[in-house]
């Protein structure tokens, strides 16, 4: 299947996503709500992989949202104008929770999602950024809630995961500004995992990563990713009593076993892959 927005390589259990077009800045057109979300269920859902990096191409990682999507065409006659005007808000929340959902599948996603981040991460590439598991960066790379300085406040999914990734006051700093945050900064504060030279010294890095979570039991990353999602959104008490719940159903003592005796014989271990998800009840 060929994709207007990305392409898709799948090696060593690692899905590796990329934006694909570099000469328009990686702008998130119309075609780049439905396809991200597409791939990412796919991948997911039919155990294609078991990790994913979505990394870019050109200058900049992405410059968010193309702004063209918002261009609208008059109404014909008055009365279509004011159908227009009362309709708007709930066109307006429609669009915005599809777009939201099409970044919340990365979260969604049993298996770990890791953005590699060259040049500019602008507007709604922070949105993209702060749904991925991890985050990795190139020494040119630089975040921006550019939504402000166009007159409008981020809305696809930036402050909710953000302010849960680094302290109130800079998310405020940065969202009240809209300046750049660069890569060195980033990494100070945490946004950013490591920081790397140049993309391809990144890209190296973060396959190397990739490939070292996917050679992990995927029940037991897949158990890590729901926790740690869990534990960030509930208290201690609540967190706890999932994790033992989560295991009560889920802990594999084969797959223990298998981890133990694939490290005493220092060889890969053969753990089995998440099952495809099934869409219609009662088939196998």
């Amino acid at each position: 299947m060929s994709y207007q927005c990305f392409d898709l390589e799948i090696e060593n259990r690692v899905a590796h996503i990329r934006l694909n077009r570099p000469q328009q800045r990686n702008a998130m057109i119309r075609e780049f709500w439905d396809e991200l979300p597409r791939l990412v269920r796919d991948i997911d859902e039919n155990a294609r992989a078991r990790v994913i990096v979505i990394s870019s191409t050109g200058p900049h990682f992405t410059s968010g949202i193309d702004v063209g999507m918002f261009a609208e065409t008059p109404p014909p006659d008055a009365e279509a104008a004011r159908r227009h005007r009362i309709q708007y808000g709930a066109d307006f929340y429609a669009v915005v929770q599809r777009m939201q959902d099409s970044f919340t599948a990365l979260e969604r996603s049993r298996i770990p999602v890791i953005a590699a981040i060259q040049g500019g991460c602008i507007g709604g590439g922070v949105d993209l950024a702060t749904a991925c598991c991890m985050r990795y960066a190139t020494a040119d790379a630089f975040f921006t809630i550019f939504e402000t300085n166009i007159g409008m406040t981020a809305d696809v999914g930036t402050f909710p995961r953000i302010v849960k990734l680094l302290p109130e006051g800079i998310v405020r700093e940065l969202a009240y500004t809209g300046r750049r945050m660069g890569a060195d900064e980033a990494r100070a504060v945490g946004l950013v995992n490591a920081v790397y030279p140049d993309q391809a010294t990144m890209l190296d890095a973060v396959m190397k990563t990739a490939r070292e979570i996917a050679s992990k039991s995927p029940m037991a990353v897949y158990g890590c990713k729901r926790m740690i999602t869990y534990a960030r959104d509930h208290d201690t008490a609540d967190g706890l009593d999932y994790i033992g719940i989560w295991n009560a159903s889920f802990l594999q003592r084969e797959e223990i076993a298998e981890a133990m005796r694939s490290r005493a014989e220092n060889r890969a271990a053969e753990f089995v892959d998440l099952p495809p998800m099934r869409r219609t009840i009662g088939k196998s």
